[in-house]
């Protein structure tokens, strides 16, 4: 079974905003010597207690950014690690591509939730979204049976 996370992307107001900050984390990650491959990634405080289902499932993260579920990132692994302030926290490693998906609104929420393959929006293909559209435009449009 695929299984995924659904995540709030604070701070954004565009899935640009996010490959921006994603871009900008990596090249501050290769000046410290990270590697590339491993340069995204996201910390939070709780394992995922479903991690196998999800890497077994090749799994995503689907970013919310403001109220629209709208763009989704693989998960290559999840690592254990210590905070900042000495805590457990586990450290979501993404592959770095973003991938846009049908807009879906959503609701605000804490922390992440799991979402099953069956009830996840689909990609959009080539040409599944015109460029520059706000992505609540497009789902207004899509509802109306306009576009």
């Amino acid at each position: 079974m695929v299984l995924h996370i659904r995540k709030l992307c604070v701070g954004a107001d565009s899935v640009a905003d996010l490959e921006e900050w994603q871009a900008g984390r990596r090249a501050q990650h290769l000046r410290d010597g990270i590697d590339t491959d491993e340069a995204v990634w996201h910390v939070t405080r709780s394992f995922p207690k479903r991690a196998a289902d999800i890497l077994q499932g090749a799994g995503s993260l689907y970013w919310i950014i403001k109220g629209q579920m709208i763009v989704r990132q693989p998960i290559r692994r999840f690592d254990e690690v210590v905070d900042e302030e000495g805590r457990p926290a586990c450290k979501i490693v993404f592959d770095p591509v973003l991938v846009p998906v049908e807009p879906r609104p959503h609701r605000p929420f804490q922390g992440w939730r799991y979402l099953e393959a069956k009830d996840a929006p689909p990609d959009l293909g080539a040409g599944g979204q015109a460029e520059g559209l706000p992505p609540d435009l497009a789902a207004e449009l899509r509802a109306l049976g306009v576009w």
